[in-house]
């Protein structure tokens, strides 16, 4: 069997802070190191459970050069680096069995919650269909479009109790509870990944009773964006309009696939400051 495990940081045990997060600031060499060892809990947990399986790592956070290569199990597949195709979700196709999302946060507007946010500070949030989806979401319904179920979901209580309303027969593990935007009572790290490996390994056995999610297109996405000049750059996209007001933006798609690749545009030409 063929297993994508996504690794965000944000919902590691013990991080707490985007000093923690970002290259080059306080402690940010730790939380990597907190990272790898969270995405090697799941990895031994997939092959506990399935000896033979080939197991990719798709590198997840921020420029997707996170994860420490030379500590990654050795059994896994690294994908690393960007820009590249489906984004949180690279390596997905559809020879996938399961998808694992490690690390992960809540929504942007949840809360409290640790570090939420959906793809970047420039996205206040994302609507498709009607439905408010962030990162967990967006990256569930991808993975469903291509009949993949999501299996499993580690992160603070909040990211746990938003994939939960998505997939309710889908594992999930508490890494911390959360205090805040930037607080929470966490686990050990030592005890975080034992119950990740642990949970891994159950998902996996537990695989053909968990649906894929699915969402059939057309779909109607709306995408509120922080600032006013985001929205101009956004509308020079053919097929996204803007909707009455200055933040807001407004596209059809045929399928979750052609909204998912635009949301990641929208987030990349959101970060073009003007000169």
């Amino acid at each position: 069997m063929r297993v994508l495990i996504s690794v965000d940081m944000e919902g590691t045990s013990g991080i707490v802070h985007p000093t923690e997060t970002n290259p080059g600031r306080y402690d940010y060499e730790r939380g990597r190191a907190l990272l790898t060892a969270e995405a090697n809990a799941a990895v031994a947990g997939v092959f506990d459970a399935e000896p033979d399986a080939v197991v990719w790592v798709a590198d997840a956070h921020g420029s997707f050069r996170n994860i420490l290569p030379e500590d990654l199990d050795r059994r896994a597949h690294l994908v690393r680096g960007r820009p590249r195709p489906l984004g949180m979700l690279a390596g997905l196709d559809e020879h996938t069995d399961a998808v694992l999302l490690v690390g992960y946060h809540a929504r942007a507007g949840a809360g409290p919650a640790v570090l939420a946010h959906t793809m970047s500070d420039a996205i206040l949030d994302v609507r498709v269909a009607g439905r408010s989806l962030g990162e967990i979401g967006l990256n569930v319904a991808m993975a469903g479009h291509l009949d993949a179920p999501v299996v499993l979901l580690s992160g603070d209580d909040s990211a746990c109790a938003e994939f939960s309303a998505l997939v309710p027969s889908g594992l999930t593990v508490a890494v911390k509870q959360t205090l805040g935007q930037a607080a929470a009572v966490a686990l050990h790290p030592q005890e975080a990944r034992e119950r990740l490996r642990h949970a891994a390994a159950e998902a996996i056995a537990r695989r053909a009773s968990i649906s894929p999610a699915k969402m059939a297109g057309p779909l109607d996405v709306e995408v509120d964006l922080y600032g006013p000049y985001m929205v101009d750059l956004a509308t020079l996209v053919p097929g996204v309009t803007r909707v009455d007001g200055g933040r807001t933006v407004a596209f059809h798609a045929a399928d979750v696939a052609e909204a998912y690749r635009l949301v990641q545009l929208l987030v990349q030409l959101a970060s073009i400051k003007p000169s």
